[in-house]
């Protein structure tokens, strides 16, 4: 006879007792996930893994960050990358000006006999302008979002796939910080560019796609109550519409919401084709995209049924 063991009501120091659990508190904050999302958001939770989640840019993964740290109580910290990133600018830096001022002021005291004391004085943790990195392994637990990681460097990848693999940073002055819990890592992809298989074995990956029709209409009703539900209905099917075409940048769900709101703004009740037309700056940000949508018939993009 096989003995099976139950498992537990939940994992020590997580307050959810399993997905299903974990997707209702997120959808108390006003963020709904699908099945898959919420599953995953829970094991990176449970095995202290990061979450890599990749996909078009709207479709809710930096808000799901937001949303873990709400239902979590736990402070956020964002990394947004760029081209360029360096670790300084992740990890710390040391507040220059700060420093010149006590130099300064010990130079007037008449303080600086004591030439080692005084250097060592210099780096102070006071001193220490903390960046996102140190910020959540000082600050826990945390929600350490890295955002857009797929716009750093190879160089600044790697480097963060160190720091990623025991939550540790030496900081020559000061000695070695290391996180008491790990915070809860949530990477971004817009899929720029391929991040390389090292960072994604470290992580738990999941793949985040346009909601289909019903969830995009709950998640407009849910975060504009006070658009009416033919309009969410109407906003949702045209926006399925525009990411059918060749776009440049297809519209994701924060997209439509922004479309809601100026509609909601002029007093529409439903997607009437002309106020559509006159409002897709709220929804293309892209001046061929804005041009193609015009060349086509406005009632089959925007007509009701």
């Amino acid at each position: 006879m096989t003995e099976t063991t139950a498992a537990p009501s939940s994992a020590p120091g997580v307050p959810f007792d399993g997905p299903d659990a974990l997707a209702a508190a997120l959808r108390d904050t006003g963020y709904l996930p699908d099945e898959g999302l919420a599953t995953a958001a829970y094991l990176a939770l449970v095995m202290r893994r990061p979450l890599f989640l990749e996909g078009e840019a709207g479709v809710g993964k930096t808000a799901l960050a937001r949303a873990l740290a709400e239902v979590t109580g736990r402070p956020i910290y964002r990394l947004q990358c760029y081209e360029g990133l360096e670790a300084s600018q992740a990890l710390y830096d040391w507040d220059f000006g700060r420093q010149l001022l006590h130099l300064r002021a010990a130079e007037a005291a008449h303080a600086t006999g004591d030439t080692e004391r005084l250097e060592a004085s210099l780096y102070d943790r006071r001193f220490l302008l903390a960046r996102p990195l140190l910020q959540a392994l000082e600050d826990s637990p945390s929600v350490l979002l890295v955002d857009e990681v797929d716009r750093a460097d190879d160089e600044f990848e790697a480097f963060l796939l160190e720091v990623l693999s025991d939550f540790t940073i030496s900081i020559p002055e000061l000695g070695t910080v290391h996180a008491e819990v790990p915070p809860l890592v949530v990477l971004t992809s817009n899929r720029t560019r391929e991040v390389h298989d090292a960072l994604k074995r470290r992580c738990l990956y999941h793949w985040l796609q346009h909601p289909d029709f019903d969830r995009e209409v709950a998640i407009l009703r849910t975060r504009l109550p006070e658009v009416t539900e033919q309009l969410a209905r109407e906003v949702a099917r045209a926006a399925a519409k525009l990411r059918t075409l060749d776009l440049l940048k297809p519209p994701g769900v924060a997209e439509a919401m922004d479309w809601a709101t100026a509609l909601h703004a002029l007093g529409a009740r439903d997607l009437d084709p002309d106020l559509a037309a006159r409002t897709l700056g709220a929804v293309l940000k892209y001046r061929e995209d804005t041009d193609r949508v015009h060349s086509l018939t406005r009632g089959a993009l925007f007509g009701g049924g």
